[in-house]
């Protein structure tokens, strides 16, 4: 028997989304969202509410998305809970590291792995609530440590973390257990 938990968006995993901007002063800022994915296939969409970040987006037009990791979960969740309209040192307490990204008016935090310099294409359904964020990638950088033997990104390797929505915690992807598009060739 199967228990009913209602109307949820229970999408797993739900990626732990590390947003970068400028403040309108040149500092940098940056929060955690989970609500994101794929849009097309040069495009990402980000469920966002008001933030000091979204201000940004506004007025800069341009932004950085890295993904949450092990050795960051604590800095990346502290930026999801502290506001930088509240507190606007807050980068410095993350001790994370950060220069402007080569592509795009946005901020590079180096403690990554792995890095999309977007632009904002659109937002969607706009309201006070907030609204669907549609980002242009107009590059990945991938930090060398971090690639594959085929000189790709290897997630394996970075420990990404995945927002777990129903216990409220943070869980590490696992590893390769098979082969895309040749799988299904078994049967």
């Amino acid at each position: 028997m199967r228990q009913n938990f209602g109307k949820k968006p229970l999408i797993y995993p739900q990626p732990v989304l590390i947003i970068a901007t400028y403040n309108d002063d040149g500092s940098v800022d940056a929060m955690n969202a989970a609500w994101g994915g794929t849009w097309d296939m040069h495009e990402i969409a980000i469920s966002l509410s008001p933030h000091a970040t979204t201000d940004n987006l506004d007025l800069q037009g341009e932004f950085t998305i890295t993904f949450g990791t092990v050795e960051q979960m604590v800095a990346a969740d502290y930026v999801g809970i502290v506001s930088a309209k509240k507190e606007p040192n807050k980068i410095e307490k993350t001790g994370w590291k950060h220069e402007k990204a080569p592509n795009v008016n946005a901020p590079l935090f180096t403690d990554f792995p792995i890095t999309l310099e977007c632009k904002v294409k659109e937002c969607l359904n706009r309201s006070k609530t907030g609204y669907m964020l549609i980002g242009e990638v107009v590059n990945v950088l991938c930090d060398e440590r971090y690639l594959a033997d085929d000189g790709q990104p290897d997630i394996e390797r970075m420990k990404l973390i995945s927002y777990d929505p129903v216990h409220y915690g943070y869980v590490t992807l696992g590893y390769r257990v098979g082969n895309a598009f040749s799988e299904g060739k078994k049967l």
